[in-house]
């Protein structure tokens, strides 16, 4: 299921506040509260933004939380409590750790979601990488990879089924077992996969909708990119909805070195490349220093850049 259309660029948001990691929080985000949250995807709602991202980490390790805090809400009910309070726009994990829930568990927590919002969840998926969090949580790191594609299958057939038929090496669903609701959509939500280990990229080329990479840019992610695109030309499946992030300021009063800032036509030429990369969506992560601060750029980028990336090329 494409929810990308071919020569044009989408556009979603990594919702601040919801995931607090130190490298790249922002300072004003540990002061704000849920009603913050809420404002933000509300104005990414009326703006036209495809989705709202939200990240997962169940615990975080003392050891680790000097740059990745502890501050990670959860994602389904983060994304569910949206749901509520949005009309239009999709509600993306980026990415759901697979391997540390069983999937049946996944597929009821997704499929309800969708239901409820009238099918706009993307569910974003990834095989996970912090030993101590498998390790806390009774999950098996060493085969977090295998684990995860299993998965998957469990995924698409819980989502395509009331009772689900799938064997893999880790599960087997044998159509005694059902569950309802069902998913607003045939088929369920599109499955997105995370990563950029060559493992993540074949599950995504060839088990997927979408790749979501994890904080590449267009140039790091460039060759990533043309691997995709040859899996899955030999797989024979549909284009597969291929993303990267951006920092993105509108305007040059930001030093932050990586990010993409300028006038907006400087933004819409720069993003004019990723449509000529065969990008279809890029998830956005706007430098700001106020929620106020961060609703302006979101509106001055829907408004003065979006429409005008096509007509950069």
């Amino acid at each position: 299921m494409s929810l990308c259309t071919p020569g044009t660029l989408q556009f979603g948001i990594q919702l601040p506040v919801q995931a607090q990691s130190k490298t790249f929080a922002q300072p004003w985000e540990a002061d704000a509260d849920h009603e913050t949250i809420v404002a933000i995807a509300q104005a990414a709602d009326r703006l036209g933004y495809l989705y709202v991202g939200v990240c997962d980490h169940p615990v975080i390790e003392k050891r680790r939380e000097d740059w990745e805090g502890t501050t990670w809400y959860d994602p389904i009910v983060t994304l569910s409590y949206l749901a509520a309070v949005t009309e239009r726009i999709h509600l993306l994990t980026h990415v759901l750790v697979l391997p540390l829930r069983h999937p049946l568990m996944v597929a009821k927590s997704a499929s309800t979601l969708d239901a409820l919002s009238g099918g706009r969840l993307i569910l974003g998926v990834g095989a996970g990488y912090a030993k101590g969090e498998f390790d806390a949580l009774g999950a098996n790191h060493a085969e977090r990879h295998r684990i995860t594609n299993d998965s998957v299958t469990v995924l698409k057939a819980a989502f395509a089924e009331e009772f689900p038929v799938a064997t893999t090496s880790s599960f087997t669903l044998d159509g005694s077992l059902g569950a309802r609701p069902r998913p607003a959509r045939e088929g369920g939500p599109p499955i997105w996969v995370g990563g950029s280990s060559p493992a993540a990229l074949r599950r995504a080329a060839t088990s997927a909708d979408g790749w979501i990479p994890q904080g590449q840019r267009l140039e790091e992610a460039l060759p990533m990119i043309a691997q995709l695109q040859e899996l899955r030309q030999e797989s024979g499946q549909p284009p597969l909805d291929i993303g990267v992030y951006a920092d993105v300021h509108v305007g040059n009063d930001v030093t932050h070195r990586s990010t993409i800032h300028g006038s907006p036509d400087q933004i819409a030429e720069t993003f004019a490349k990723h449509l000529d990369a065969g990008v279809g969506h890029v998830m956005v992560r706007f430098r700001s220093t106020s929620p106020d601060d961060l609703e302006d750029q979101l509106a001055r980028f829907a408004t003065e850049v979006a429409p005008h990336v096509r007509d950069a090329r």
